[in-house]
C-alpha cells in the first residue's frame, strides 16, 4: 500500500506542469565582501589631529570667502571653485548671502557693463543654481547684427566653456540659450579633438564638461574630478585645495563605515543564494543614494533610502524576470495588505523578500517614532504600494503580448521607473523641513517629480530596451513609440532625447525661487535626476555594474585622495 501511495505521488508530480521562468543572467556582485569589513587606518589620535587641522583650514577658507566680497568677479570664481571642489556645504550661509547681495546689486542692470563672457556666464549660472531668476538677455551682447555669436568668441575657450555650463540652467522659451548650447557644444567637441595646444588641466575640464556638465553631475563625483583638475591649474589656491582633499578623505571614511553596516545587513539576508535570479547590487544602491544626499548629517536618510532602493531592485526583478502571473497576483495582494499574515499565501522565495520588505519599513517607523514623525512611513508605504501595482500592470501587458500607446505606456511607466516612490521616500529622513504639506505635495507627482520620472524612464528605455526584449519584457517606450508613429529607432531616440531636455527645463524652472517646498527637499529630486544622467547616459550602468559604475564606486568609496 505504501509503495502504491509513493508511486501515485510521483506520478502526480510528473503530471504537474513545469514552471518555466525567464532568466536575465545578471552578473553577480563584482564586490563580493569587499566592503563588509571597515578597517579604518585612522587611529583616535589621527582623527583628532586631522579634525583639528581640518577646522583650522576651514576657517582660513571662510576668511577668504568673506574677504573676496569687495571684488565680485573674484568672489564668483572662488564660490565656483568651492562648489566644484565639493566643500560648499560648509559655507552655505556665507555663499547664500554673497549671491543674494550680488543678485540684489547686479541684476537690475543685468551686467550690461561687463563684456567678459566667462564672468557673465558664471554670474548667470551661479545665480540660477541658487534659485535666482536672471534674464538670459545678458547674452545678447555677445551676438552680432545677424543674430550669430560674435567671431571673436572663438578665441575665448574659457568663456565658451562657461557659457556651455550656463546653458544647462535654461528654462522653456530661452531660445538664445538653446542656440548657445549648440554653438558651444560644437566648439568644445572640436576643441577636445584638437587639444594638444591646451593646458592639461583645461583639456581635462573641457573633456569632462562635454561628457558631464556641472548641472547634471553628482557633487561627489564632480569634487573628485575637479580636485585633480584644480591642483594642475597654476593659479590654484593651496589652502582651498588642501581643505578639499581633507574633506573628501574624511567623508570617504564616513561612507565606508556606513556601507560596511549596510553590506552586513545585506549579507545576513543572503539574497545572493536565496534569490539568485535578482541583481545583487547593494554597493551600487548605496552609491545611487550617496548621489541623492552626500552631506554627513544625512546618514540616517542614506541608510533608509539604500535599504528601500535595494529592496525595490529585488521586487522589480521578481516582477520583470522570475514571478509567474499567478504568483504575482498573490505578491501584489500581499504588499497591498502590508501584513505579516499575508506571507502565508506566498511561495518561499517571495516570503524571503516580503519579510525583508516589512522589516525595512518597520525599522524606518521605529526611527521616526523617536522624532514623533511616524506618519511619514505611511506616505512611503503608499508610494511603494502604488509602484507595485504599476509593476503588475506591466507584467500583464507582457503576458498578453500587448503593446500600449505611448499615452497608456507613460501613465504606468512613469510610476514603474520608481522615481515618484523614491522622491517621496527621500523626504522621510529630511528632518523638520519635510512637513506633512511637503509629503502631500511630493506624493501627488508635482511638475518636478514628473519631469524627473520622464528623465528616468526615457534614458533607461533608450539604453536597456534591446537587452530587455531579448530576454522577454513588456514593451518599452521605444517599441511603443515606433509602433504608434511608424518611426525608426533613430527617430524615436532623437525624440526621446528632446523630451529629456524639455524635462530638464521643467526641473530648472521648479528650482527657481520661490520653490514649492524648501530648497533642501527640492535638491533631493534634482539629485535623483542627476544619478540617472550619470548612470544611464551610455548604458544601463546599474545592471551592467562592472563598467563605468565600477570606476565611480572605486573613486568615491575606495581610493583616497593623495594629500
Amino acid at each position: 500500500m505504501a509503495n502504491f501511495v509513493q508511486a501515485s505521488s510521483a506520478l502526480t508530480q510528473n503530471l504537474e506542469p513545469q514552471v518555466i521562468r525567464r532568466s536575465a543572467n545578471y552578473h553577480p556582485s563584482i564586490w563580493e565582501d569587499r566592503f563588509l569589513a571597515y578597517a579604518s587606518d585612522f587611529t583616535t589620535t589621527n582623527i583628532a589631529q586631522t579634525e583639528q587641522q581640518f577646522e583650522g583650514v576651514k576657517e582660513e577658507v571662510r576668511k577668504m570667502l568673506v574677504a573676496a566680497a569687495n571684488e565680485p568677479s573674484k568672489q564668483l570664481n572662488l564660490i565656483d571653485a568651492i562648489q566644484c571642489l565639493g566643500v560648499s556645504y560648509h559655507f552655505e550661509n556665507e555663499i547664500d548671502a554673497a549671491l543674494q547681495l550680488i543678485y540684489d546689486t547686479c541684476h537690475a542692470h543685468d551686467n550690461q557693463d561687463i563684456d567678459d563672457l566667462h564672468t557673465v556666464a558664471l554670474w548667470f549660472r551661479l545665480l540660477r543654481q541658487h534659485g535666482h531668476y536672471v534674464s538670459c538677455d545678458v547674452f545678447n551682447k555677445f551676438k552680432d547684427s545677424k543674430g550669430k555669436f560674435k567671431e571673436f568668441l572663438m578665441s575665448d575657450a574659457r568663456g565658451i566653456l562657461s557659457l556651455y555650463e550656463a546653458t544647462h540652467l535654461r528654462v522653456h522659451g530661452e531660445e538664445i540659450l538653446d542656440e548657445a548650447l549648440a554653438f558651444t557644444a560644437a566648439y568644445l567637441e572640436s576643441l577636445v579633438s584638437h587639444s594638444s595646444h591646451l593646458s592639461n588641466a583645461f583639456a581635462k575640464q573641457v573633456t569632462h564638461a562635454v561628457k558631464q556638465p556641472i548641472r547634471r553631475s553628482l557633487p561627489r563625483l564632480e569634487a573628485r574630478h575637479y580636485i585633480s583638475v584644480y591642483q594642475e591649474d597654476d593659479s590654484h589656491d593651496g589652502t582651498l585645495l588642501k581643505f578639499a582633499k581633507l574633506d573628501f578623505n574624511l567623508l570617504q571614511k564616513v561612507y565606508q563605515k556606513e556601507l560596511s553596516d549596510i553590506t552586513s545587513w545585506w549579507k545576513d539576508l543572503d539574497f545572493a543564494k536565496k534569490l539568485p535570479f535578482a541583481r545583487d547590487r547593494v554597493v551600487e544602491c548605496y552609491f545611487w543614494i550617496l548621489g541623492v544626499y552626500f552631506e554627513p548629517q544625512h546618514f540616517l536618510a542614506r541608510r533608509t533610502m539604500t535599504k528601500v532602493i535595494a529592496m525595490t531592485s529585488i521586487i522589480d526583478d521578481i516582477y520583470d524576470v522570475y514571478g509567474t502571473p499567478e504568483e504575482l497576483v498573490l505578491f501584489t495582494d500581499a504588499i497591498e495588505r502590508w501584513d505579516i499574515t499575508a506571507m502565508d499565501q506566498l511561495p518561499e522565495y517571495m516570503r524571503v523578500c516580503y519579510q525583508a520588505l516589512l522589516n525595512v519599513y518597520s525599522e524606518i517607523e521605529g526611527n521616526l517614532i523617536k522624532e514623533e514623525n511616524s506618519y511619514r512611513v505611511d506616505y512611503a508605504k503608499a508610494a511603494m504600494k502604488r509602484l507595485v501595482r504599476a509593476y503588475f500592470d506591466e507584467t500583464k501587458w507582457f503576458h498578453e503580448g500587448y503593446i500600449p500607446t505611448m499615452e497608456e505606456y507613460m501613465r504606468i511607466a512613469l510610476v514603474t521607473g520608481a522615481y515618484s516612490m523614491l522622491a517621496t521616500t527621500s523626504f522621510v529622513g529630511m528632518g523638520e523641513s519635510a512637513t506633512k504639506e511637503a509629503f502631500d505635495w511630493v506624493s501627488n507627482d508635482p511638475k518636478i517629480v514628473k519631469a524627473s520620472s520622464i528623465v528616468c524612464r526615457l534614458m533607461d528605455d533608450i539604453v536597456s530596451h534591446k537587452f530587455e526584449q531579448k530576454r522577454g519584457h513588456a514593451a518599452s517606450a521605444v517599441e511603443c513609440y515606433m509602433k504608434q508613429y511608424d518611426a525608426s529607432e533613430e527617430e524615436t531616440v532623437a525624440e526621446f532625447r528632446k523630451q529629456v531636455c524639455d524635462a530638464w527645463k521643467d526641473i530648472n524652472e521648479e528650482c527657481l525661487k520661490p520653490t514649492a517646498v524648501p530648497v533642501p527637499l527640492i535638491m533631493r529630486v534634482l539629485n535623483l535626476t542627476r544619478v540617472i544622467d550619470v548612470l544611464y547616459k551610455d548604458e544601463d550602468g546599474y545592471t551592467n555594474a562592472g563598467n563605468a559604475l565600477k570606476g565611480f564606486v572605486t573613486s568615491l568609496l575606495i581610493d583616497a585622495v593623495p594629500i
